[in-house]
């Protein structure tokens, strides 16, 4: 068994197990390559079915090919697709683009949202692959736990991850706190009122993933390959703070080559993300208050 192989069957006995241990339980999907890989895992572990909903928090300012590609995919692999979003706050003008500073951004339109969305108390946009139609739900039953693509060598804070990970009933998260996984033993029972974020790839890395896709031929939106510009995102975001990589990688066997010539050995996967910047180079301030 190869490396793939040992990393492809921890992840899919990780989504058994939280999908056996939890009542209700979803998976959230960004449509980067992370939880894209994650939703082809998930499809693996249940024999082509995904058993819970795909959970989307839209900030409004997403790179607009990112929509079109979740409502294609969600609509053509029959997904039950839950969007969230804090209407409130984009009402009220609390964003970067209409002068908020970064990080409070983060923190109305992904942070609050993400919670409300999961505690049911924001109203919930839901596509039905049996309808093909969306409706709002509101008053929705709260997610006990939620799959996250979340990777250690990511980001700093999420080094500091377990793979079943508690949070407060408020969603915030204490890394000291966290119980010990030693050989692979996962705590998968909680105090009453306990949100558990649930990281199946947490020991894959960049490459992993690049290679994965590559063995598995899995589809990925072209935001991640050279267009003709000789450029292309590594990793994805909203527009106003995201920006594309210098690369002439047009498919992730070039990716793969890139990643392997070290081009990028002291280059951070998310330096592209100008609210890791403006958060000291870390997402360990909004994780605290619930972000991913």
């Amino acid at each position: 068994m190869n490396k793939l192989d040992m990393l492809e069957s921890q992840s899919v006995f990780i989504l058994r197990e939280a999908y056996k241990s939890f009542k209700n339980i979803g998976m959230l999907w960004s449509i980067g390559k992370d939880s894209t890989v994650l939703l082809w895992l998930a499809k693996k572990a249940f024999f082509g079915h995904v058993p819970f909903e795909l959970i989307h928090i839209d900030t409004h300012y997403k790179i607009p090919e990112m929509i079109a590609y979740r409502d294609w995919l969600a609509k053509d692999l029959k997904l039950r697709l839950v969007v969230g979003q804090n209407k409130a706050a984009l009402a009220a003008k609390r964003s970067f683009p209409e002068g908020l500073d970064r990080i409070s951004c983060c923190q109305e339109l992904k942070t609050l949202a993400l919670k409300e969305t999961l505690d049911g108390t924001g109203t919930r946009r839901v596509y039905d692959p049996k309808r093909d139609d969306w409706e709002e739900v509101e008053h929705a039953d709260p997610y006990h736990a939620v799959i996250v693509g979340a990777r250690s060598d990511e980001e700093g804070s999420r080094s500091k991850e377990r793979v079943f990970s508690a949070r407060d009933e408020k969603s915030e998260w204490d890394a000291s706190t966290q119980p010990p996984e030693l050989w692979n033993l996962y705590k998968t029972e909680f105090a009453p009122k306990t949100h558990v974020r649930v990281h199946p790839l947490l020991e894959w890395t960049e490459l992993n993933i690049w290679e994965y896709i590559d063995r598995e031929q899995i589809p990925t939106i072209p935001l991640y390959y050279n267009q003709g510009d000789n450029t292309r995102y590594r990793s994805l975001g909203c527009y106003p703070c995201t920006s594309p990589v210098e690369s002439e990688a047009r498919n992730p066997k070039e990716i793969i080559e890139e990643l392997l010539s070290g081009k990028f050995r002291n280059i951070a996967e998310r330096s592209g993300r100008a609210q890791d910047l403006d958060g000291g180079g870390t997402l360990e301030t909004l994780r605290k208050a619930g972000y991913m």
